[in-house]
């Protein structure tokens, strides 16, 4: 992985690395850092700081090298990649030491140009590609001439340990909320997501001015939940965008929640705005395993998440008014009617999309390459 900050992809590497420990394999995390590293090293897994977030073609060329001995050192038996620009290098590596090469595509990769579209193609080429997603794997058919020699759809998993609102206390709960600057009586609506154009804070904020015009927006706090990575200039936007909108109070930016659990059982509506496809949609995910109600947008993995009428909605992509609607329904409904959704939603998750599921598919299929390896 490039960075351990925060993410789906990252999130996955985390879980994985400590399911191989505990059926007694040797797990090797090789990134350039970040704040889940120390959640990394108490798996028992190893951690390998090398920088492999790095694209260019002296860095892709030096991380060869240094993976290839990785691989000597340890006497490793089978890499697998996340992303595209370690991908590269580990797929290289891999195939000088004639070991299987497993890639997770974990989303899709804009390619404008055929040099781009080779570069993302690193994803395809594995002796195994998993698709996070039915979605993804419907995509990867359709984006390259060649189809992988191994496709499978794993989808990505959520700890209902950990997102569980029984283990939730009302102390964390109301500690958010009071961060947050919530009164009592408000109904909170949760955006998390580090902040960047594509995940649609300014289509929640479109939204919630369509609303103010209405009056919609009485005893209502939306929350942006997520980090800037460095994007200062698209927050500013966000928050013009909001005075702009009228928005006051009604609108606060939080930055990036540790306690999402906390965060979830928080708000009485979450959303995830998309404009492009999630892959997977982990958000959603693990809003509806912590029993709330989604408001997503209609493509990528969220139409296998969120249940339409059932534990959820889904909205026109980069649509206020679609998202507007949504919001004004949810609000006005009672709330026995947003329980009845997010008991449907946990129940769905529970049933299709548990992380023990997710990595025992996933060894299981590393066993089946050692035992028969393409490459090889």
């Amino acid at each position: 992985m490039p960075t351990l900050e925060t993410g789906g992809a990252e999130r996955t590497t985390v879980d994985v690395a400590a399911a191989l420990v505990r059926e007694d394999f040797t797990s090797l995390v090789v990134t350039s850092g970040g704040r889940m590293v120390t959640e990394l090293m108490t798996t028992g897994a190893e951690c390998i700081e090398m920088p492999v977030h790095r694209k260019s073609p002296d860095a892709l060329i030096a991380n060869t090298l240094r993976i290839g001995r990785i691989i000597r050192m340890w006497n490793v038996k089978l890499v697998h990649a996340r992303s595209r620009a370690p991908a590269w290098s580990a797929f290289v590596a891999a195939r000088r030491a004639e070991i299987p090469f497993v890639t997770t595509y974990h989303g899709i990769y804009n390619a404008k140009n055929g040099v781009k579209r080779f570069y993302n193609s690193v994803m395809a080429r594995g002796d195994a590609v998993i698709a996070n997603s039915e979605w993804t794997a419907r995509h990867i058919a359709a984006e390259y001439a060649f189809q992988p020699r191994r496709l499978r759809v794993i989808p990505r998993g959520v700890d209902l340990r950990r997102f569980d609102p029984e283990t939730v206390s009302r102390q964390r709960i109301d500690a958010l909320r009071a961060r947050w600057g919530v009164r009592e009586g408000d109904t909170v609506i949760l955006l998390p997501g580090r902040l960047t154009r594509w995940k649609g804070q300014a289509v929640l904020i479109r939204a919630l001015g369509k609303l103010k015009r209405s009056g919609g927006l009485e005893n209502v706090k939306a929350v942006l939940a997520g980090d800037p990575q460095g994007r200062s200039r698209y927050q500013s936007e966000l928050e013009d965008l909001a005075y702009s909108r009228d928005l006051g109070g009604a609108l606060v930016i939080v930055g990036h929640v540790v306690d999402m659990p906390a965060a979830y059982l928080a708000a009485d509506i979450v959303v995830s705005a998309s404009t492009d496809p999630e892959g997977f949609g982990r958000i959603a995910a693990e809003a509806s395993a912590m029993g709330r109600p989604v408001i997503a947008t209609n493509h990528g993995g969220s139409r296998e998440i969120v249940l339409p009428g059932r534990s959820g909605v889904l909205i026109d992509p980069d649509d206020p008014t679609s998202l507007a609607a949504a919001l004004g329904e949810l609000l006005a409904a009672p709330p026995e009617v947003r329980t009845r959704m997010g008991d449907a939603a946990r129940s769905h998750i529970r049933s299709n999309f548990t992380v023990e599921r997710m990595c025992a598919d996933t060894i299981a299929l590393y066993r089946e390459l050692l035992q028969n390896p393409i490459s090889a």
